[in-house]
């Protein structure tokens, strides 16, 4: 499955209010997290009434829970809010009982677990890197062995 295209740009002023409102770790103040500009919706495409997800940043998460922004679309306004939430808890198992990738999302989130989200622009980004180093390896191999043979 596709990831969802929807992207927004972060009300920083909110995310700070509901950052500040997480729980800190035991211990003392934690430092304010960096926040990218725009976030793009984590989940995979959805139906036009399903809120769009991103999680955010935290230094701290309390009792387990992560932060995330829900938005949508309608009456020509964005609406957002930000909560709390536990993460999924499945895990799927590929080639071994003990080691597994667990689903990064929320629980009880709509649609595909993470794992069969495919993110296509990510994808072909690494695919680009992994050709960049093939090339640099490769180039620098051959000239190695031009400059041996003068």
């Amino acid at each position: 499955m596709l990831q969802c295209t929807s992207f927004t740009e972060l009300p920083e002023m909110g995310a700070r209010v509901a950052l500040m409102g997480l729980e800190d770790a035991p211990g003392g103040a934690t430092e304010a997290p960096e926040l990218d500009a725009f976030l793009l919706c984590e989940l995979g495409e959805h139906e036009e009434g399903v809120e769009h997800a991103a999680q955010l940043p935290s230094v701290s998460a309390s009792g387990g829970r992560d932060l995330w922004m829900f938005w949508t679309d309608g009456d020509g306004r964005r609406k957002f809010r930000f909560t709390e939430l536990l993460p999924c808890p499945a895990v799927i198992h590929r080639l071994s009982v003990k080691d597994g990738d667990a689903c990064v999302l929320f629980d009880r989130h709509p649609a595909a677990h993470s794992w069969d989200v495919t993110d296509p622009l990510a994808d072909l980004m690494a695919e680009r890197i992994r050709e960049e180093v093939r090339r640099d390896r490769g180039d620098g191999g051959a000239e190695g062995a031009r400059g041996g043979r003068s």
